[in-house]
């Protein structure tokens, strides 16, 4: 075998062209419809994939000749030992001149001790199936709902961010007679776009990357088609389907519906077939290409929940490094919170969230926090910004505008704008991924009465991130937030107190001064004594290096103990110093410095029973593992990939707690590491981890104490668990639920020593209790019970046999809800609910808020509601006789993702009891001094003034154009129509000052 020294020197010898390569997953081009009960015939999009048999892709450690690529897996077959029939598939695209970083092998028979043998090869970072991704559209007649077989929900990773499937049948035309509507201006025109055209600013000279389906030769509004590569099997570049014509026209149509940069350099990658199929090794070949290209921006209509997705998210890193401007769809799954997208989440990328033209958040953008972070703390804030993604028009497939929705539709607004930008600057080495996100975010504008998780830093102002960007000098900057509600939440929605969990604020860096860059000593922890800066400690967690562009620190805030009683407002700040490389300079290093201000609102500490303390560290989800939903009807999305989080999926629930006088504190490390004399009660909601032994023990005893506990579980039942596995094509494996919608077995652990249990049943349904509509999806019941406490029971259905033998049955008597005052002196209550979705927004169809409040007054208060101590519903506590309690799945594998369990012979069990985490609090080195009023903008990047970056050069210009067809109008559909007249321009203009004179 080579050692890894030998593979660089003998790949250099071959041809090798330096780099590291990693494998991206395929983007998927739409997201499936979700299941519904069926009322008339639709038209579904239907997506599926396979593994392509006998079919391999061996991914390289670097960049290697294709002679050496076959000298390596020769080599690394020949060791395999038998006879293995095996050859190099060939790959006609424009790449296969060029160094690789992976290889399609055909290997016929191939074992699982071959491909270790090829993976064991110094060379050789991984081996995996060769996948082939399809859509379809399928006409269905309306059926009855059934439950079938699941299908791998992982098949559906990245897909095209259009909103729905109605714009791939969407003809734009009608038969009937209707109210006419005004047409709208175009979108680049919305965004001024004309007054950098008006510049002669179009875009020259930038080269834009469009991923998608295609786009025709003598498309009419396009002029600077520059190079399309195909990178499928088929014979023809063209678009067939419509998507990838209409992204580049936002993008760059110089006639109709007008793109933003129609003088752009287009590089259309055409990696789906006109039967909308791809490849994995399609969209390695074509990213590798653009790296070599020297692409300027790259649009990624393309997103999916997988942030672990570790080979995708490497090639992102790459692009980047290599100075391609990311701008990618930051996901349609709104308005639930926590459903960011990926790669659109990644500090690097710019992500895109969709606005109506009422400048309305619109409903379907997805919004944050990033849940990476989860269950630890706290995300970061995506989106980047947003812009127009609603109702925007497009260049058609052959010819003229269609209409289109969705944040695919945004991306490539804000690529357009990034292409238009970047040919304004002279100084194109100034312009890199870094720079230019700082520029689009210091610039945008702030949509009143919205917060920052659902736009970012706000919405794109194209003119003012022109200015910014036309007098920038190479430096670092963060993101900072002005302290105000609602844009602040959650953070401005509770105040602070001695005594409480630290609050954790997630900060991104921005270099623009290099690639990679460092942080200079340490971050400085300055409070402003004349504003009691000295109130609070501040401790810092943060990332020493920057790269590729970005880097993060995490600011832990508390409390200090002589505030306990105190009430007012705390400032200060956190300076921080990157240097970089220059570029320029050899040997030489830029530095900047920023500050990061700090404004907290402090009150005395709140009593005991008004303090909530939500247990995140024991919520899990996918990734890694496969997580069920907590609702089995949703069949079509099986996994639980939200973030389980209070200011995620609970964020409705969080607001009502609030508004009811609560105080709401995430814990996220073993229940070990709280004191509970400082709460009232412990909130468990659809908890699927483990729990260590101490964490039982201590619970128990800090119950006797005087903690009550709340309890929203779900279902466990393994013969479901069973039935909704599915194949995954990707790993060639049968994926099986590590666990039910919640882990019931342990929570049974959790409570047994008080008589409590519950059971594996599984049941859904209807009713009313307290004079309160209910539904019940996917719960389970309570099968032990003290007899002294008190239990409710409905009637339900029992889903478990629905499920299990498509027949129904109704349950009479399910316990559903108990309550109990444990016996010891000042001890704590308990009460236990078997179902979480009416709490949680991700499947929420009617809310139980009520229900939680009363149960917060019984565990606070000791206040027994008496619409449920008297309800007639009240039934004796089940004793648990009459079937066996719930059996964790033999065989299942959550220890691979599970904090508290590991691998061991046999059973898994528990690790080590991790320690508690303890922060190292920053020494402060105080001012006496109050904060500086500009301290809450943008360093530098904002101190901009509009005298001195003006537009110049003005001049009546229109872009240069393809001949008019017959009869074509020569006007560009700018307002005051030929090009000569330049009166509509000057009072533009006058507008434009006007405006921006109350902005700055």
């Amino acid at each position: 075998m080579l050692p890894v020294w030998m593979c660089l020197l003998s790949g250099l010898l071959a041809g090798l062209l330096p780099g590291i390569g990693t494998e991206p997953q395929i983007p998927d081009p739409l997201v499936p419809t979700p299941g519904s009960n069926c009322t008339t015939a639709t038209l579904k999009v239907e997506f599926s994939t396979k593994v392509v048999e006998h079919e391999y892709i061996v991914s390289f450690t670097g960049y290697f000749s294709a002679k050496a690529r076959s000298l390596y897996i020769s080599s690394a077959l020949r060791n395999a030992g038998g006879e293995l029939e095996w050859h190099i598939v060939p790959r006609e695209n424009p790449a296969s001149d060029f160094p690789s970083d992976f290889e399609l092998v055909h290997i016929r028979k191939a074992s699982p001790s071959s491909l270790l043998t090829l993976e064991d090869h110094p060379c050789i970072k991984r081996v995996t199936p060769q996948r082939k991704v399809f859509r379809s559209l399928k006409y269905t007649p309306c059926e009855t709902e059934k439950w079938q077989s699941w299908q791998s929900s992982r098949s559906f990773r990245r897909t095209s961010l259009s909103l729905g499937s109605g714009f791939w049948h969407a003809t734009g035309r009608h038969s009937s007679r209707r109210l006419l509507r005004a047409i709208p201006r175009h979108v680049a025109q919305i965004l001024q776009a004309d007054v950098l055209w008006q510049m002669g600013h179009t875009g020259s000279g930038v080269k834009v990357a469009v991923f998608d389906t295609g786009l025709s030769e003598k498309h009419p509004h396009f002029k600077n088609v520059k190079e399309r590569t195909n990178w499928t099997n088929e014979k023809t570049l063209d678009d067939g389907l419509g998507h990838g014509t209409f992204v580049a026209g936002v993008i760059a149509s110089m006639r109709e519906c007008q793109g933003f940069a129609p003088d752009a350099e287009l590089h259309i990658f055409k990696v789906f077939t006109n039967n909308q199929v791809s490849y994995t090794s399609w969209f390695l070949d074509a990213f590798n290409y653009a790296i070599l290209k020297k692409i300027d921006v790259l649009n990624l209509s393309i997103g999916g929940p997988d942030f672990m997705d570790h080979p995708f998210v490497d090639k992102v890193w790459e692009l980047t490094a290599n100075r391609v401007i990311m701008v990618s769809a930051i996901g349609n799954d709104g308005p639930l919170y926590g459903t960011l997208n990926n790669p659109a989440d990644q500090m690097d990328v710019i992500g895109v969230g969709g606005i109506d033209f009422e400048d309305n958040i619109a409903r379907f953008s997805s919004r944050g926090m990033t849940t990476w972070e989860l269950p630890g703390g706290y995300g970061r804030v995506k989106p980047d910004i947003v812009t127009y993604g609603s109702g925007v028009r497009g260049s058609g497939m052959k010819e003229g505008c269609r209409s289109l929705s969705g944040t695919s539709v945004a991306s490539p607004v804000v690529a357009g704008a990034v292409a238009l930008l970047a040919s304004t600057v002279q100084n194109r080495e100034l312009v890199n991924p870094a720079s230019m996100k700082q520029a689009l975010i210091a610039s945008a504008r702030r949509l009143p009465g919205v917060n920052m998780f659902e736009q970012g830093h706000g919405k794109l102002d194209l003119i003012r991130a022109y200015q910014i960007l036309n007098s920038y000098r190479p430096q670092a900057s963060l993101y900072v937030y002005v302290l105000e509600c609602p844009y602040m939440w959650p953070y401005c929605s509770q105040p602070i107190y001695y005594g409480g969990m630290p609050t954790i604020v997630n900060v991104t860096f921005l270099n623009g001064m290099g690639v990679t860059g460092r942080i200079v000593d340490k971050p400085i922890w300055q409070p402003y004594l004349p504003q009691n800066g000295d109130h609070i400690d501040v401790a810092l967690s943060y990332s020493p290096v920057l790269w590729p562009w970005v880097g993060y620190m995490a600011v832990s805030i508390s409390v200090a103990k002589k505030a306990a009683s105190w009430e007012g407002i705390a400032q200060g700040h956190v300076m921080v110093t990157v240097a970089s490389p220059a570029e320029n300079d050899v040997g030489g290093e830029l530095t900047s410095t920023i500050k990061l201000p700090i404004k907290v609102k402090i009150v005395p500490t709140p009593p005991r029973s008004k303090r909530v303390l939500w247990d995140q560290y024991h919520n899990l989800r996918y990734p890694p593992g496969y997580f069920p939903r907590d609702n089995l009807r949703m069949k079509n999305d099986p996994l639980d990939w939200n973030g389980d989080h209070i200011h995620t999926n609970f964020r409705d629930m969080y607001q009502h707690l609030r508004s009811m006088g609560y105080f709401v504190e995430v814990l996220g490390a073993p229940i070990t590491c709280f004191d509970a004399s400082q709460y009232g009660t412990l909130l468990m909601v659809d908890s699927e981890e483990e729990y260590f032994p101490e964490e039982i023990t201590k619970l128990r005893r800090d119950i006797d104490n005087g903690l009550s506990l709340i309890i929203f579980s779900d279902w466990y039942n393994t013969s479901v668990m069973r039935r909704v596995k599915f194949y995954d094509e990707n790993t060639r494996q049968w994926w099986m639920p590590d666990t039910g919608g919640a882990n019931v077995p342990a929570l049974n652990d959790l409570i047994s020593v008080w008589g409590m249990a519950f059971s594996d049943g599984l049941y859904e349904g209807d009713f009313t209790l307290a004079d309160h509509d209910m539904y019940y999806a996917s719960g389970c019941s309570i099968a032990r019970f003290p007899e002294d406490g008190i239990v409710i029971a409905k009637n339900l259905k029992d889903q478990g046999l629905e499920v299990l033998q498509q027949e129904t049955a109704v349950v009479e008597a399910v316990p559903i809800l108990g309550l109990y005052q444990t016996p010891s002196e000042g001890g704590g209550r308990i009460a236990l609910y078997g179902d979480s979705n009416c709490i949680d927004d991700s499947h929420r169809q009617k809310d139980c808020f009520w229900l939680l409040d009363a149960l917060l007054q019984y565990t606070s208060y000791s206040m027994t509601p008496p619409s449920l101590s008297h309800s007639h519903s009240r039934v004796a506590p089940p004793t648990g006789v009459e079937r066996p309690l719930p059996q964790r799945l033999e065989g299942n594998h959550l220890y691979r993702y599970s904090k508290v369990l590991e691998a061991h012979l046999g059973d898994p069990k528990p690790r080590p009891l991790p320690a508690c985490p303890h922060l190292s609090w920053a020494k402060p080195q105080p001012l006496n001094e109050t904060a500086p009023s500009n301290l809450w903008k943008h360093q530098k990047l904002l101190s901009v003034d509009l005298d001195k970056v003006a537009l110049p050069n003005v001049r009546a210009y229109r872009p240069q154009v393809r001949p008019l067809s017959p009869g074509e109008s020569g006007a560009w559909d700018i307002p005051g129509g030929e090009t000569g007249d330049t009166s509509y321009f000057m009072i533009n203009m006058v507008q434009f000052r006007a405006n921006c004179a109350l902005c700055f």
